[in-house]
């Protein structure tokens, strides 16, 4: 009983406090920056994470959509034809009868039929 007492008297001296340091003029001020931070939260979502977001849904539906025959990239760098393809991985030929197993998640890009590998992916 002695808890509530002293609870409901702490609520009361913080309610007087914040009416005798401003009240309602001085929540509308410090309420006056909340617009423009979900002004900028908006601008940084439109432009920032909504795009990557589309970025890995297309690569996502294009590692997805690979069949044996492709010619990929993967993450080192490494140039190869795949093989076979399985629910987590792919079995691609690297070289004349040298095949690895690597992961889906693991192909940096697929080639198109003929397309050479551009200067900045060589380095």
């Amino acid at each position: 009983m002695t808890f509530l007492i002293a609870q409901e008297a702490g609520a009361t001296a913080v309610a007087e406090g914040a009416v005798r340091a401003g009240g309602l003029q001085g929540f509308l001020e410090s309420m006056g920056m909340m617009p423009v931070m979900i002004l900028v939260f908006a601008i940084f979502y439109f432009m920032l994470i909504r795009p990557q977001q589309r970025k890995d849904k297309e690569r996502r539906k294009q590692i997805e959509a690979l069949i044996a025959g492709k010619r990929i990239i993967f993450a080192g760098g490494i140039i190869g034809v795949i093989k076979e393809t399985k629910e987590a991985t792919f079995k691609v030929e690297i070289a004349n009868g040298v095949v690895v197993e690597i992961a889906r998640g693991a192909v940096n890009r697929v080639l198109e039929e003929g397309e050479a590998v551009s200067a900045d992916e060589k380095n």
